[in-house]
């Protein structure tokens, strides 16, 4: 397997990590407190956010985290932020799916793109000035 692909499996291993505390903090808020599913999905995702960073400097693509990459890392998230919400949106409003099951759902869909962004964003080498 070539380091693009143990890189993605990695990213798969993070991503279960991600999602499931994702969807821990998402039921949490949704179903114990009754948050309207968009916000809970907007904090759940913040949550998973952070560790996400992490977890994908360290473990998938092995490389130091810095302040730069952290502040940019959300940025470059926020397609991957707006693609899932819309499908969210889409799954649970237009097909009536079931809001405890559309995060599930969107996730598979933004996992290869996202894998892509990540790794530009993550390996890409910062200047000093």
């Amino acid at each position: 397997m070539n380091e693009t692909g143990r890189e993605f499996l990695r990213f798969i291993i993070i991503g279960v990590v991600n999602t499931i505390n994702y969807y821990a903090v998402y039921l949490l808020l949704h179903l114990v407190f009754d948050v309207y599913y968009l916000a809970a999905h907007i904090t759940g995702f913040m949550v998973s956010l952070v560790g996400s960073f992490f977890l994908n400097t360290y473990f998938t693509f092995k490389v130091k985290p810095t302040w730069g990459k952290f502040l940019k890392f959300p940025i470059t998230q926020l397609f991957n932020f707006s693609v899932t919400s819309l499908f969210v949106f889409v799954f649970t409003e237009l097909f009536h799916v079931d809001s405890k099951i559309t995060p599930l759902l969107a996730v598979f869909i933004t996992v290869p793109m996202t894998f892509v962004v990540t790794g530009k964003i993550l390996k890409r080498r910062e200047c000093n000035r």
